[in-house]
């Protein structure tokens, strides 16, 4: 992903900033300026999510920049907001929620995005909003780094997201399990609307608004579909089968989200809110990477299952809009079997098969078995079967070196390779395949954390090199090669959880 001059290059001075959601009616947010943080600092920027909006690289480095995208220095056409939503936490109704911590500056144009003409902007971390409860209003370096970096990774893997522009920091401390310093994270997205923006206004009973959340929506992201016969069981359609789809790649990138609560649900099928999130080392499906999570519900075996309940609650919300329980169904239905064709395509894929047979369902249950009696390391595992040969299993030992039931290896590779052989697979062609869907380089717990603590005593140079290996993740990169090991034993004590 190397970032290019946009081709119209925009002055900070004057960004043609517009205000999309701030033409809602005023009961979908609260205007209000973002509190300054006293002497910010840049700490990392991503020149290609800069070039999306018409930033030149040169500008990233200027004070401007800075100054805007901490929230001091307001852009003049910005009508800076905080949105309101509620949402369901846990499985648990929570009520009214909202920004408590983000404020929206405006929308800018992002020629190049699929979903929309324009990137919204989001300045994280930028002070107390009518929202914030028993929050500061702040975000910390730590969390921001780790959401600008995962944010990049993920969209550099190729699934859909939200994007980071920047993190700025500060030397004001503000107070979490100890204290830390403050940061701000601009995130981009076409819209940050989600599921429980829809459900604000349905446990409210205000279905006037509701059905103007739902026509906006329509008419800025998905306006194909309102000529359908029901436009808003058509939305539900949507927004089920993407979510569907989404998930299906975080389960075959091997992604946890952590906290798959419905205000962090994208109403455009992205991945939002990066909090307690984790890539999978050592395959556990039972893997919790929230360590607040006691009951297990986001764990990464459940994730399709939380998904699918979460559309069960987006459709709830939008039962007053379609009209009747039953097509209110008809849309959620979609759900499993786009989930299980997409998963099982993506998972051909990491395998180098080219063809559907029937019997790939088993050959993947029993390769999930193997990694999890094993637990082995999921990308390893994926970017050395690339190098399989189908004629040569004396050579297999660096991949049976991965796995500790060697002989549950062995069965499992004589099922594959006879699959291979179905379909007269050749290495050669079969390793760029595999190679370029199964990434050598993902954002280990242990890399992001090596980056926050040099970042802490401000050296921001490991921030800088650990996005530029992530933004290749399919690449060789030798002068890297350390990137990809597997994780030291200190790693094994790493907890993330929601406080941020």
């Amino acid at each position: 992903m190397t970032a290019t001059v946009p081709a119209q290059a925009y002055s900070l001075d004057a960004l043609p900033i517009a205000n999309s959601f701030a033409s809602l009616p005023p009961a979908h947010y609260t205007a209000l300026m973002p509190t300054p943080l006293p002497d910010p600092y840049l700490v990392c920027a991503s020149p290609a999510a800069a070039s999306l909006i018409g930033i030149a690289p040169a500008d990233i480095a200027s004070e401007q920049f800075v100054q805007t995208f901490t929230g001091n220095r307001v852009p003049a056409a910005s009508k800076p907001l905080a949105a309101v939503y509620s949402g369901h936490q846990f499985g648990v109704w929570a009520g009214q929620l909202g920004d408590g911590r983000a404020i929206l500056l405006g929308d800018l144009p992002a020629p190049d995005e699929p979903f929309a003409h324009r990137l919204e902007l989001q300045l994280k971390g930028a002070g107390l909003t009518p929202y914030s409860r028993m929050g500061d209003g702040r975000a910390v370096l730590r969390s921001s780094i780790r959401e600008f970096l995962c944010s990049e990774a993920m969209a550099a893997l190729g699934i859909p997201t939200t994007r980071a522009l920047c993190v700025t920091g500060s030397d004001q401390l503000v107070m979490r399990e100890q204290p830390e310093t403050a940061a701000v994270a601009t995130r981009l997205s076409p819209s940050f609307v989600r599921f429980g923006s829809f459900e604000h206004w349905f446990y409210n009973d205000k279905p006037d608004q509701l059905k103007v959340l739902a026509d906006y929506v329509l008419d800025n992201f998905y306006p194909q579909l309102k000529d359908a016969g029901n436009p808003y069981q058509a939305l539900l359609t949507e927004v089920t089968l993407r979510t569907a789809q989404l998930i299906a790649h975080w389960q075959a990138a091997g992604f946890m989200h952590g906290v798959m609560n419905t205000d962090n649900m994208s109403i455009l099928g992205l991945t939002l809110d990066y909090g307690p999130f984790g890539f999978m080392e050592a395959f556990d499906a039972h893997h919790i990477c929230n360590h607040t999570d006691r009951q297990g519900r986001y764990s990464y075996g459940n994730q399709p299952r939380i998904g699918e309940w979460n559309c069960y609650a987006l459709g709830q919300a939008m039962l007053p809009l379609i009209g009747e329980v039953e097509e209110v169904q008809a849309a959620l239905r979609i759900y499993k079997p786009a989930f299980a064709e997409k998963f099982l395509a993506l998972m051909r894929a990491k395998l180098g098969l080219q063809t559907a047979q029937n019997e790939d369902g088993a050959l993947l249950d029993a390769m999930f078995a193997m990694l999890q009696e094993s637990h082995v390391d999921y990308p390893s595992f994926f970017r050395k079967l690339g190098d399989l040969k189908l004629d040569r299993p004396q050579d297999d030992e660096p991949l049976r070196d991965l796995i500790i039931d060697r002989a549950a290896f062995d069965a499992w590779a004589l099922q594959y390779r006879a699959r291979l052989r179905q379909e007269n697979s050749e290495d050669g062609a079969r390793r760029l395949a595999m190679h370029a869907v199964n990434p050598k380089y993902v954002l280990r717990n242990y890399l992001a954390q090596i980056a926050i603590e040099k970042a802490q005593k401000k050296d921001f140079s490991e921030v800088a090199r650990l996005l530029s290996v992530l933004e290749k993740p399919y690449d060789e990169q030798p002068d890297n090669e350390h990137y990809a090991a597997l994780p030291p034993d200190w790693a094994n004590d790493l907890e993330v959880s929601c406080s941020s």
